[in-house]
Formats: C-alpha cells, structure tokens, sequence
C-alpha cells in the first residue's frame, strides 16, 4: 500500500515500528517510532538510527547521518577486503562517509547530488551517466540506481541489526521536497517498492520538519500558534530551497493546520553554497598565480563541503585546511595546500545568498546560451532572499486579506505580500546562527516596512534530523496521536486540449488547458469531467501536454483555460504514447471519450479516457459502459502506456 497524507483510510502496522526516511541530497537519515498499541496511548518523540558505514578501509563506524554519495575506487587504490559491511563482504556500492571522503579527493569518481539529477525532467533519470566526467574504467549509474542504492545501505544496515523487525515488513514513510513533480515522486516510490517497501507513504519534507517540530512541542505547540496565524517553512537542503505556507485555523473548538501553498522547484542549496565557496578560493589562488584545472576545481568543491559542514557545526572554528589534490604536480606532497577562513565562509553565504533586499526586489534572470553542457538547472540567481521574495508576493491569494502586508512603493502602488507571523527553518545551513538570524531579520524587515508585527522564530526541532524525526512521528499521527497537517495536492494540474479549426500558414493549432485536477484534490481521490465529450486518436502516435500551477487555487475540474501567463501555468514533460488498438476498434479512429482523472496516493496524476461509444460507434448503454475498459495515461517516466 501506498499513501501520501491524505485522508484515506490506511492500514497501520500496530504491532511494529514507522520508519522515517529523509532520503537527502547531501545526507540521507534514518529514524524510527515504535507502533505497538501499548506505547501508543501517548505520542512520543522519534528516535534517530545510527547506520553503520565505512569510514576508512576495513572500518565500520555507526552515524546518525549516511552521507549520499557513492566513490567508485581504482583498482589498485582499495584492497576489496577493505570495503566488506557486516552484512555483505562484497557490496556494490561504496557508499557514505568514506566515498564522500575519497571523492574530495578524486571527484571524477564521485556520484553526488543523484537527488537533485531525480528531478532533473529533461534528462532520462534511469540512463546510467553518474559521475559525469568519470574515466573510462569507472562504471557509470543512474540517478534512480544511486537513489536506490541509498535506500537499500539503510535497509540492510537496520535488518543488520533488527532481524525480527526487518525493514522493509515496518510502515515506511520516505519524504520528498513540496515541489517534486509527480515523475520525481513516482521514481522516488518506484526506487523504494523495488527494494520490497510495500507499507509506504511520500511525504513532503517541509510538512515533516513542521512534524518533527509538533512532536517536541507537545501540547505546547498551541501557545505558541493562534487561529489566523500563518507559518512560513523554509528548509534550504543541499539541493533545494522549499517554500511551504502552513495556515492555523479553527474547526469545533479545535487549532487545525492546513498547508496551503508550496513554492517552485528551485535547484538552489547546500551544492551552490560549496561552489562559492570553491570559485572564492579558486579566485584567491589564481590572484596567486596558481591556477587549478576543472578535475581540480571538483576535488576543491568537495573540499569546500567538507569544511564548511564543520564549521557550521563548530563555531569556535575560525579556519579549517583545505587540499587540492594534484596529478603529476611539481608541488610537494603532490597536493596545494589553502585554507577556508570564517571569514571568507561568513561573506560568501551571507551577502552571495542572504542579501538584504526589498521584497519587491525579484530573482534576476539571464538569457542563456544556445549550447551547454549536460549539468543540474541551477537556479540562475543564488540569492534565496530574492527567491523568498517572490514565493511570498506570488502566493497572496492563498491567504485572507488580512494575513497580507503591504510594501510601501516608490510610484504608488505598494506590493502585498503574505506576512508570516511565525517561521520555521529546517536545513543544516541555519545551523550558523548568523544565518538564521539574517534571514529572519530580512523577513522583519520587510514586515516592519508595511507597519506589521515582527515574526517569531519557532525554534527547538533539530535541523539536520527534523525531516526523518518528523516522518517517523508521522506513523503516530496516522494512528490517531498528534495533529495532522491537512494539505491535499500542491499544484493544480491541466490537460492540453488542441482546437478544431483549419489549418492557418505560420500559425500553430492554439491549445486550450482543461482542468483535471484542482488545487487541495485528496490523493486517492478520482473526479470526472462531465463538462465536454472529447476524440480520442488510437493506434497511431500522439503527444499528451500537461500543465501545473501553484499560483491557480480557484480553478475547478473542468475549467477551460484559453490563455495564461508563463507564471501562471508550468508546462510539464509531454508524454509519447500509441494507444492500444483493442477488438473491434481500428487504427487511427477517434473514439468519443469522457475523461476522468484521479491523483495516485504517491501524487501521480492519471488521466482517464472512458469510451461513450462500442467499437462500431454506437452510444454504450450503462451496462456496456462498465464494461469497456478506458485507456489510462499517468503522468509519469514509464515507458508503457495502456
């Protein structure tokens, strides 16, 4: 079974543990809560397992976070005895602390970011191309083989020690970013029900951080939050910037929580905040006179991650050695020695990715070349300030009026805004309290300008564990202890509908969007279309086009959209298929169809076409009806179409 928050009745395992999986993109965790009815009667904070990892050669070591990075070893610079885990001597993956060890050294052997490359829509996500400037000996994976072999490394690490209550038979709840596309979600759950998880639930990262937050608190929580209050979840990753909007509301006496917008996919993190950092002391070589090769510039971007996580975790830390590896080099010891000051780390995050800014001010964007090389689609503008700016001015019409500001403006019209009157911040960046505290007075910032009260800081949840605790206490939740975050699908999502005209020299066949599922639709939940009758072509190719939007939040099943702005509707990956020709039916005919549309409980989105006619074109009665098959397209990477 598969659920992904909504209301659906789901099955629990009362008997055994909900295991919360913060599948990362620079760490992966893993935590736990225990179901069995008699520790139930209260909800209880989730705790944290240590996975074992190798640390160095024939050294297992247990850590509350396994680094999401795969090394692939010379020949001849690892003895295979070296690399044996006390569940399997020979494994296929060096994964963790290690391979992230290695890889700073030798990037060109590195798998990293394979999170971030999930979600990558224009690549073939199952194509086997990770690292991506590896030699020729090193065997190349996919991002869903890397995602995958994450997943299993904590499945086999707990079954290791939990050999009554193996992993994968435990009700699983594995988190994703708000913004993952329904292909990122279904490639996500495809990876984890290949390993056997069949009790699985995908659950949005911020909503997990807000969870994890909720299970400390206690009844606290609702001393800390009023009715009409609206919390602002920003959890920067090493790969993502996620924006949620959470409302409190009231309902029989009782504070509810409701999620009711989510940002873009915004590839803008922990990964930009290394290559900063890198490209800074690559500058700082160069005026040097010592210029680095790319490969170089790799290993020193690796370098750069390695020390800025610990001194984020150590502020007592004022420098931290950095090694450049070298091939060949002249230089002693083989490698050119830096070093990453506090300073250096301060400026470059604060004023490269905090900038203080007016909530006007909006993320720039650039024309790009016509040629590039195959690499992630970073956010073009690194200022998460800017990008905060715009998710809150976008979303104003997914509050009450009276839960907006208003930026003063130089010609008049002021800019309205949501205002946040409390914040939570997920993500081991907020670590450095200068961080946290620059963001927050941003915020203040702006809120002071329009004359409203500042936002508090809702502090407490632990920044690199919250997303796993989070998910782990959401087994609690389910069973019926704790408050639930009501939420339903983030986008609302359209069908590409072409118009019936003549053929027109130079001008393309205009293209309608149809509504099939709106803003808040429950997943499991199916609607039909009963507005309009449609021609299906079958047996010959056709293109589907699909649309999203997280702006759009009034719009019902059915709804014809003739225009649109490129903000307000996002065109995703259009989907090549051949409709199956069944009996009685011809290729080419157009069959007349109803559609209906339903949201998986992972959040795919699957499209319907029901026939309204037999094979030879007849109207169906009722019970001909029920006895055709529809033909169904899903909004996802499968190669099949039925």
């Amino acid at each position: 079974m598969v659920d992904n928050g909504s209301d659906a009745e789901v099955v629990i395992n009362e008997e055994g543990f909900c295991i919360g999986i913060d599948l990362g993109t620079t760490h992966s965790v893993t935590a736990f809560s225990n179901l069995k009815v008699e520790h139930l009667e209260e909800s209880s904070e989730s705790e944290v397992f240590e996975v074992p990892q190798l640390s160095g050669p024939g050294t297992v070591t247990p850590e509350v976070q396994l680094p999401s990075f795969i090394y692939t070893p010379h020949i001849e610079e690892i003895s295979a005895d070296d690399l044996g885990l006390p569940w399997d001597t020979k494994p296929p993956y060096l994964v963790g602390d290690w391979a992230r060890a290695l890889g700073a050294k030798t990037s060109d052997r590195l798998v990293s970011s394979a999170k971030s490359w999930l979600s990558h829509a224009s690549v073939d996500r199952k194509s086997s191309f990770l690292p991506l400037e590896a030699p020729e000996d090193v065997q190349k994976i996919s991002p869903f083989e890397a995602s995958k072999a994450y997943l299993s490394h904590m499945q086999s690490a707990w079954n290791d020690k939990n050999p009554e209550q193996r992993f994968e038979e435990q009700s699983l709840v594995l988190t994703v970013p708000a913004s993952f596309d329904p292909a990122a979600r279904e490639l996500t759950a495809q990876a984890a029900k290949e390993l056997g998880f069949n009790d699985l639930t995908l659950l949005e990262e911020p909503q997990a951080a807000l969870y994890a937050w909720l299970s400390q608190q206690g009844s606290d929580w609702r001393n800390q939050l009023s009715v009409g209050d609206i919390l602002l979840v920003v959890d920067i990753g090493g790969g993502t910037s996620d924006f949620s909007l959470i409302s409190v509301a009231e309902a029989d006496g009782e504070l509810l929580l409701e999620r009711v917008a989510v940002g873009d996919h915004i590839l803008l993190g922990g990964d930009n905040m290394d290559l900063a950092l890198a490209y800074s002391i690559n500058a700082k070589l160069q005026s040097d006179g010592k210029r680095l090769q790319t490969w170089q510039v790799l290993g020193l971007t690796q370098a750069c991650r390695e020390a800025k996580e610990k001194m984020l975790l150590d502020p007592e830390l004022d420098t931290m050695p950095i090694v450049v590896p070298s091939r060949g080099s002249k230089l002693i010891g083989g490698s050119l020695r830096t070093e990453l000051t506090r300073e250096m780390l301060n400026q470059t995050l604060l004023e490269g990715f905090f900038p203080e800014i007016p909530i006007d001010e909006m993320p720039k964007q650039t024309t790009r070349g016509a040629l590039t090389k195959l690499g992630l689609p970073y956010a073009q503008d690194a200022g998460i300030s800017r990008h905060l700016a715009a998710f809150l001015t976008k979303h104003v019409a997914a509050v009450d009026e009276g839960q907006c500001g208003f930026y003063p403006s130089e010609d008049g019209a002021p800019t309205a805004f949501v205002k946040p009157s409390a914040i939570l911040l997920n993500g081991g960046v907020f670590k450095a309290s200068n961080l946290s505290e620059r963001l927050l007075g941003i915020v203040n910032t702006w809120l002071a300008e329009s004359d409203q009260a500042p936002t508090q800081l809702l502090e407490g949840a632990d920044l690199d564990l919250a997303v796993a605790r989070g998910a782990a206490y959401y087994g609690q939740v389910r069973a019926g202890r704790g408050v639930r975050i009501r939420g339903g699908v983030a986008h609302s999502y359209y069908v590409g509908i072409e118009s019936a005209m003549p053929a027109v020299p130079g001008m393309p066949i205009p293209m309608q969007a149809l509504c099939i599922a709106p803003f808040g639709m429950e997943e499991g939940s199916r609607v039909v279309v009963s507005s309009q009758e449609f021609g299906l072509v079958i047996g010959q190719p056709v293109r589907f086009q699909f649309f999203s939007s997280n702006m759009r939040r009034e719009d019902a099943v059915g709804d014809h959209l003739e225009d649109w702005s490129d903000d307000e509707l996002q065109a995703l990956p259009d989907i090549q298929a051949t409709l199956e020709v069944r009996a009685g039916y011809q290729e080419g005919q157009v069959v007349k169809v109803a559609l209906a549309a339903s949201v998986t409980e992972i959040g795919t989105l699957k499209l319907e076409a029901v026939p309204l006619t037999t094979a030879s074109g007849t109207p169906c009665t009722d019970r001909e009806a029920m006895d055709l098959e529809s033909w169904q397209v899903e909004l996802d990477v499968r190669d099949q179409i039925q």
